[in-house]
């Protein structure tokens, strides 16, 4: 984070640099389930393959837990380290890895101890039950190690080591590879295998994941830090919207998995041939999910960061540049899945296998009909997450739910059990659904799209800078003021008497396209008390353009800490001007609107928070007079012969 300017640099490099991570992290979580499929499906066939389908609802519950706490811990990072507070991101940090082991070890003993009653749940025939029972029971054991490095891997990447985190994934996935085949055909453990092979590699990226503890760069785990209190739930709660998420894939899942049993059932397929098919095709989908949720999540940041600085149309361009590279990923996804259909899941199953040519038929058939515009879905999952990364949790999260919960699951049913479509209105339910969800998901974002193209804000003032034919000696004035002391128009009067440029608000402009940020966002924001990272990135924005103002022409500088940011130059005269309560409250009424029974409350909150600012960023006191050349009080002369005043001084 800290070599990328997220308001400047490229947007085409930023995306590259932070969703190739992302892709990668969420593929191999993929790939994880999708070897096993491949060789169990080659080793044991049909009824193998139905048994990993019929678990993955379990895998989706360790995937969402892990989810929620690693998510809500990495945000909790990400913020409080943006407001300089270890202590809290520390915390944060430490109360979410005592609560994953925790969790972990609670849902794997439980899921081992019901897995009879869970394989049921989860759509298993009477055929399937044996292998998912073997396959399952051994998947628990290593469920903590799995929900553990998958918690990790997040608050790794938080951590500013996205590296790690990948090549800790990256292991674990290859281990399982290798081992696959060898427990499966070499040691002929079949589905037993597989699990084995899975476990093994969860186990070593769990134990790189434990070997990072002690190598944070941003923050210090104690002992004090792992303690749990009331406000892990605030952590947990920034993870909220994952958790979510994934809960709509689970109950989508356990439903389709015991529709496919009941209606395939009833139809010439039997009941194992959709439930593995649909499992296959599933898998196989996830690759192409996993690849636009990587690319979606990897401009979050992007697109976080440039909405809160205000940057409207750098946020536009991020959506519009990821939308495209996702639908143009969701269409080559979509010509693989209808033209070489047969050749994708030819992978899962061995030809030899007695349900081989039904199970390819069912399976041609969910691909030209359940995924015929799968396409469209990118649309609905970049602008979740897009959306979400605006801050608006809640309509994220509906269009999330719209697909998966609100129309496919209905569609469904009323395509097969009410109008008597049997298999095949499921089948024909999932391009349905797509079709209204794209539609659904065109007027969200087109709305949020809208609303970037507006106007963007600029400064009061004008953007252009006069050039002056000032020939005197180089000089620059700045200007510190109490809240409606007259100070600025003092400034202003003074720059037009000398002839030389007046920077108040067009400061505010420079510092805009020196920053990344808003013009409107550095105005609200530049001098509050309250510190966080932008304010930071304000502040030094500012102080570059004031040292460049000063070295390249004379001009009077208006705030800022000017007067302190050039301290050490030649040729500056340092004011500092006050005036009366009473005459601040009557400037404030006529000139800024206050309310008269508020104003003098208003000014003083102002000048606090201007204080405050001062303080932070110099050290010093805002009106201790050793820090000015002059110190004037606007009342005694006036507004107009205070600026005459100044200027006989330079004289």
């Amino acid at each position: 984070m800290k070599k990328f300017d997220l308001g400047k640099d490229k947007i085409n490099k930023l995306l590259l640099t932070f969703s190739i991570p992302c892709v990668v992290s969420m593929l191999i979580n993929s790939i994880y389930n999708i070897v096993d499929q491949i060789f169990i499906g080659q080793g044991v066939g049909t009824l193998g393959n139905a048994a990993t389908n019929v678990i993955f609802p379990l895998i989706i519950v360790f995937n969402a837990v892990a989810g929620l706490i690693g998510n809500g811990a990495a945000a909790n990072l990400s913020l409080k380290l943006g407001e300089n507070n270890e202590k809290e991101a520390s915390k944060g940090v430490g109360q979410s890895i005592i609560v994953t082991v925790l969790v972990s070890l609670f849902l794997g003993v439980i899921s081992f101890i019901i897995m009879p009653k869970l394989v049921i749940l989860f759509g298993c025939t009477e055929s399937v039950y044996p292998y998912a029972l073997e396959y399952g029971k051994i998947i628990c054991l290593g469920a903590p190690f799995m929900i553990f490095y998958s918690s990790l891997s997040n608050i790794i990447r938080a951590d500013g080591s996205p590296k790690y985190s990948m090549i800790m994934l990256v292991v674990g996935a290859v281990i399982n590879i290798i081992l696959d085949p060898i427990f499966i055909f070499v040691f002929n453990q079949g589905v037993v295998g597989g699990a084995i092979a899975t476990v093994i590699g969860q186990f070593v990226s769990f134990i790189l994941a434990l070997i990072y503890i002690k190598k944070f760069k941003s923050i210090q785990l104690t002992k004090k830090s792992m303690k749990l209190d009331k406000d892990v739930f605030r952590v947990l709660g920034l993870g909220l919207s994952s958790f979510i998420t994934q809960g709509t894939v689970l109950v989508l899942f356990v439903f389709m998995n015991n529709m496919m049993t009941k209606l395939g059932a009833l139809s010439k397929f039997g009941a194992d041939i959709p439930l593995s098919v649909y499992g296959v095709i599933s898998k196989i989908n996830s690759i192409y999910i996993s690849i636009v949720l990587g690319v979606a999540i990897g401009a979050q940041p992007i697109i976080g960061f440039n909405y809160g600085a205000g940057n409207q149309e750098r946020v536009k361009e991020v959506f519009k540049k990821v939308l495209i590279v996702n639908f143009i990923i969701g269409i080559v996804f979509n010509a693989i899945f209808f033209f070489f259909s047969r050749e994708l899941v030819g992978i899962f199953i061995n030809a030899s296998d007695p349900s081989y040519d039904k199970f390819m038929e069912f399976a041609v058939l969910m691909c030209h009909s359940f995924f015929l515009v799968m396409a469209l879905n990118a649309f609905e999952i970049t602008g979740s997450i897009a959306i979400q990364s605006l801050g608006k949790v809640k309509k994220a999260t509906i269009l999330s739910f719209i697909r998966q919960i609100i129309l496919l699951i209905p569609i469904s049913l009323l395509l097969s059990l009410v109008l008597n479509q049997g298999i095949y209105g499921i089948a024909y339910a999932g391009c349905i659904s797509d079709g209204i969800c794209f539609i659904f998901a065109l007027f969200v974002i087109g709305s949020e799209y809208i609303r970037f193209g507006k106007k963007s804000y600029e400064s009061k003032e004008m953007t252009k800078f006069t050039s002056t034919n000032y020939k005197g000696k180089h000089i620059v004035v700045t200007i510190s003021r109490e809240y409606a002391s007259g100070g600025r128009y003092v400034g202003k009067l003074l720059a037009e008497k000398l002839g030389i440029n007046f920077y108040d608000k067009k400061l505010i402009d420079l510092a805009a396209k020196e920053s990344g940020l808003s013009n409107k966002y550095i105005e609200e924001k530049e001098e509050e008390s309250r510190r966080t990272e932008n304010h930071d990135r304000i502040f030094i924005a500012e102080t570059k353009v004031i040292k460049d103002l000063a070295e390249k022409e004379s001009c009077v500088i208006v705030g800022r800490c000017a007067d302190y940011i050039l301290k050490d130059n030649r040729d500056v005269l340092k004011v500092f001007l006050y005036s009366d309560e009473k005459n601040k409250v009557a400037r404030a009424i006529q000139y800024y609107g206050l309310h008269e029974d508020t104003a003098s409350k208003e000014i003083e909150k102002i000048d606090k928070e201007r204080e405050k600012h001062y303080k932070f960023y110099t050290n010093r006191n805002w009106k201790d007079f050793s820090n000015y050349d002059l110190m004037m009080h606007v009342d005694s002369l006036g507004v107009e012969k205070t600026a005459e005043y100044i200027k006989n001084y330079l004289n």
